[in-house]
C-alpha cells in the first residue's frame, strides 16, 4: 500500500469511526433515561402556563396534548383503537342555577345575602310550616342521650337547626359524630321533616359557602343556611335569639325545641353541577411475540393536579389561591411514564408481553381516571398481568424510596430483591395493595400492582411543589430500576399470580370508629344511587353470610335509605354487635331484602 493509499485509508477510517460514534451516541440518547429529559418534562408540566393542571382546564388540555405528542414521537400506537384519548365526564363544582327563591311569610330572601342552599340539598319546590329543634340531635347511646325531636311534631315541616354542638366543632367531643350538617339532615329526614334550615352560632360567619364535595348528591330534601340576622327575626317573634338559645343549650346541656308561630316557608332550589371533560391518555407498545403479545403490563401515572388551590381543593394551604405547580405530584410520575415509554419502545423487539402506557386524569378527584379506565378497558381485564404506578417519585431523600403492593403477588419480592443489588439506594418494600393512588383501582380488580413513591414532604399540595426542588438523580435511579422491573415482567415466562395483600378499601376522609362492619369493599367512585359493592372483603363477614355479592347496590339499612357512601357510614356507625336488621339491595335491576346479623 503506497503512501497515498495509506493516507486515504486513514481518512476514510477516521470518517467511518466518526459515523459509528455518532450513531452510537444518538442511539444511546434515544434509549437511555436521562436527567435532562426528566427535567424537560417536569418543567413543561409544572410550568405556570399549565396553571396546576386542574381537570378540564387549558392546562390539563396542554398536558394531554404533550403526552400524545411524545407518545407519537416515541412510536407508541394509539391504545384505544385509532385514539390516544379516553374522555369522561368529571363533576368539578356546583353552582346556583336559575329560578331560586326563598320566601318567609311573603318576605322574599336575597340569595347569597340572606340565605344559600347547601351542597347536599335537593332541587325542587318546597313549602311548609317551620319549627325549631335545637341542635337537631337524636342520640340514644350509653354515654350520651339527647333528643331534640321529643314531643314536637315535625312531619312535613321545615326544621330550624343550630349548627355545631355545645362543644362547637371540637373533633374529640362526644358530640362530634352527630354534629355534621349532613348527619343532622339525615336525622331530620328520618323524623319526617320536609327540609332543614341551618342557623349559624354567634361565632360563625353569616353563611356557609356553597362548595362541591364529592359523593354528596341530591338528598331528596332541601337544605338551606339562613343568615343570623334573618334567623333572629324569626326567633324574636317568640322571645328568643341566637345568643339566648345558644347559651340555654350550652349551659344546661339539654334539648330545646319550640314552635315559631304561624310561619310559612316557600322555596325553589336549583343547584347545577359543573361538568368538565377529562381524558385518560393511552399509548400501546405491541410486542411481536406471538405467544405473549396479547398479555399486557400497564404502566401509569396521573397528570392532573389541584389547579389554583383554595378551599375544598385539597391544598394544604387553602387560604392561598395561587398556582399549585405539582412538580412532584405528579409531573415527576408523568415524566417517568414518558421516559419509560421511550426506552421500552426503542427495545420493543426484545419484549415478549405488550405494554399500555396510561396518563390518568382526575386522580385528585378520587381516582376517577383509573376507575374509568378499568370500567372501559381497551383490552380484556384478564389479559392485564400487572400494573405499575408512579406517583411522586421526584423527591427521593436519604437515598431511599418505597415500593407498595409487593405482597400482591408472591413473585414480586423475589423479583425486586434480585434487581436491587448494587443500586445506589435503599428499597423499602410495603406489602399492601391498596393506597391513595391509581394502582388501587387495579388492585380492587385482582390485578397485581407495584406502586413507586419517593415519599411525602412539606411542599405536598402547596404552591412550593416546584421543579427546582426535584431530585433529578434520585428520580433517574428510580426510573432505571422500574425499567428493569417492567422489562423482566415482560420477558418472564410466568405471569405474576395475584394474591390479596391487605384490605381492598380504606375510608377516604376523617377516621371513624365503627362498632360493626358489613365486610364489604364500597365503591368510592360509583355514580349509582345507593352504595355499590366493589367486592366482599370478609368471606365470613355479615355481608357474605347474608348473600351479598360484588355489584350489589345497598338501597337501605334497617329501613333507612342509603343514597351514597356517606349515608352508609352514618347508618353503620349507629349499629351495634348482636343485632339483626333488614338490608335492601338491588341486583340486576331487582330489589331484594336480606337479613343481616352483626
Amino acid at each position: 500500500m503506497n503512501e497515498f493509499s495509506r493516507s486515504l485509508y486513514a481518512v476514510i477510517s477516521i470518517f467511518l469511526i466518526g459515523i459509528v460514534l455518532t450513531i452510537t451516541k444518538n442511539n444511546s440518547s434515544v434509549s437511555d433515561i436521562t436527567e435532562d429529559e426528566i427535567m424537560d418534562h417536569i418543567r413543561y408540566l409544572s410550568h405556570e402556563n399549565r396553571e396546576g393542571r386542574l381537570p378540564g382546564t387549558r392546562g390539563s388540555k396542554d398536558a394531554i396534548a404533550y403526552l400524545i405528542k411524545n407518545f407519537k414521537s416515541y412510536g407508541l400506537k394509539p391504545g384505544l383503537g385509532d385514539l390516544y384519548t379516553q374522555p369522561f365526564d368529571i363533576q368539578t363544582d356546583i353552582q346556583i342555577g336559575d329560578g331560586n327563591y326563598f320566601i318567609i311569610n311573603k318576605d322574599t330572601m336575597i340569595i347569597d345575602y340572606d340565605y344559600l342552599p347547601l351542597f347536599f340539598s335537593s332541587n325542587g319546590n318546597f313549602s311548609g310550616e317551620a319549627v325549631f329543634v335545637g341542635y337537631g340531635f337524636q342520640i340514644n347511646e350509653k354515654e350520651l342521650k339527647w333528643d331534640d325531636y321529643a314531643n314536637i311534631d315535625v312531619k312535613d315541616k321545615w326544621v330550624i337547626v343550630m349548627r355545631h354542638s355545645p362543644e362547637r366543632n371540637e373533633p374529640h367531643s362526644i358530640y362530634a359524630k352527630h354534629s355534621s350538617l349532613h348527619k343532622k339532615m339525615l336525622v331530620a329526614k328520618d323524623n319526617g321533616a320536609k327540609g332543614v334550615i341551618f342557623v349559624s352560632q354567634i361565632e360563625d360567619e353569616e353563611l356557609y359557602p356553597l362548595r362541591y364535595v364529592s359523593g354528596f348528591e341530591n338528598e331528596r330534601s332541601p337544605a338551606i343556611i339562613l343568615s343570623k340576622s334573618r334567623a333572629n327575626k324569626i326567633f324574636e317573634r317568640v322571645g328568643w335569639s341566637i345568643e339566648k338559645i345558644q347559651k340555654e343549650m350550652n349551659q344546661n346541656l339539654k334539648p330545646l325545641n319550640f314552635q315559631v308561630g304561624p310561619l310559612r316557608f316557600d322555596a325553589n332550589i336549583n343547584i347545577e353541577p359543573v361538568i368538565k371533560k377529562g381524558a385518560n391518555v393511552v399509548g400501546e407498545i405491541r410486542s411481536r411475540n406471538r405467544e405473549y403479545r396479547d398479555e399486557y403490563i400497564v404502566i401509569g401515572a396521573h397528570f392532573d393536579h389541584i389547579g389554583l388551590g383554595g378551599p375544598g381543593s385539597g391544598s394544604r394551604k387553602p387560604d392561598s389561591v395561587q398556582i399549585h405547580p405539582g412538580a412532584d405530584d405528579n409531573a415527576s410520575g408523568v415524566s417517568g411514564l414518558l421516559e419509560l415509554a421511550q426506552k421500552l419502545s426503542y427495545n420493543k423487539n426484545r419484549l415478549k408481553r405488550s405494554f399500555l402506557l396510561v396518563g390518568f386524569d382526575a386522580e385528585e378527584k378520587g381516582l376517577l381516571g383509573s376507575k374509568h379506565f378499568i370500567e372501559n378497558s381497551p383490552v380484556n381485564m384478564k389479559d392485564i398481568v400487572s400494573m405499575i404506578n408512579m406517583d411522586m417519585i421526584g423527591r427521593m431523600s436519604d437515598s431511599s424510596f418505597t415500593v407498595g403492593g409487593v405482597g400482591t403477588s408472591p413473585s414480586f419480592e423475589l423479583l425486586l430483591d434480585s434487581l436491587k443489588t448494587n443500586r445506589p439506594f435503599e428499597l423499602i418494600m410495603d406489602k399492601p395493595g391498596f393506597g391513595p393512588s391509581d394502582h388501587a383501582s387495579f388492585y380492587i380488580k385482582d390485578i397485581p400492582v407495584l406502586f413507586f413513591f419517593s415519599g411525602i414532604h412539606d411542599d405536598y399540595h402547596t404552591p412550593l411543589d416546584t421543579w427546582q426542588r426535584i431530585n433529578l438523580r434520585g428520580e433517574k435511579h428510580i426510573l432505571d430500576f422500574i425499567y428493569d422491573v417492567a422489562f423482566d415482567l415482560s420477558r418472564s415466562p410466568m405471569r405474576p399470580i395475584f394474591q390479596e395483600a391487605g384490605p381492598k378499601n380504606k375510608h377516604m376522609g376523617s377516621p371513624r370508629r365503627f362498632s360493626v362492619t358489613l365486610g364489604i369493599m364500597p365503591s368510592y367512585t360509583s355514580f349509582k344511587k345507593g352504595l355499590e359493592i366493589d367486592g366482599i372483603s370478609k368471606s365470613d363477614g355479615p355481608a357474605a353470610k347474608a348473600g351479598m355479592k360484588k355489584g350489589d347496590v345497598i338501597k337501605s339499612i334497617n329501613s333507612k335509605p342509603i343514597n351514597n357512601i356517606y349515608e352508609y357510614m352514618d347508618r353503620i356507625s349507629s349499629l351495634r354487635s348482636g343485632v339483626t336488621i333488614p338490608v335492601v339491595i338491588e341486583r340486576n335491576g331487582q330489589k331484594r331484602v336480606l337479613q343481616v346479623t352483626f
